[in-house]
């Protein structure tokens, strides 16, 4: 199965549910290529963002394990493109953007 980078935001609403919220990641810890958290002492929540490299039935199986954990909110983004595709191959947008423009 193909893999994918994903981007899972998660909001931690309850410090409770941070045990939990950490014991899942570290069971999906082969597929994390980082994390990153910051937490917003005015609002009282923690705010997290993790980057994963895996097929996408694990990134959804993890999303759903961490969007079912009571005072967790989360939101999962996907690439476009699977992993493994020419990283030298510049995209559509970039190629547009890098022509000489003719009318100057």
């Amino acid at each position: 199965m193909e893999k994918r980078i994903g981007l899972i935001a998660i909001v931690v609403e309850k410090k409770e549910a941070v045990e939990k919220l950490n014991t899942v990641l570290h069971d999906y810890g082969e597929h994390i290529v980082g994390r990153m958290g910051i937490p917003y002492h005015q609002r009282n929540v923690s705010v997290i963002s993790v980057v994963v490299d895996a097929s996408t039935n694990i990134i959804s199986s993890l999303s759903g394990k961490l969007g079912m954990i009571d005072g967790v909110s989360i939101k999962t983004v996907y690439s476009k493109l699977p992993k493994g595709e020419d990283a030298d191959d510049k995209s559509e947008t970039s190629r547009v953007l890098s022509k000489p423009n003719s009318e100057h």
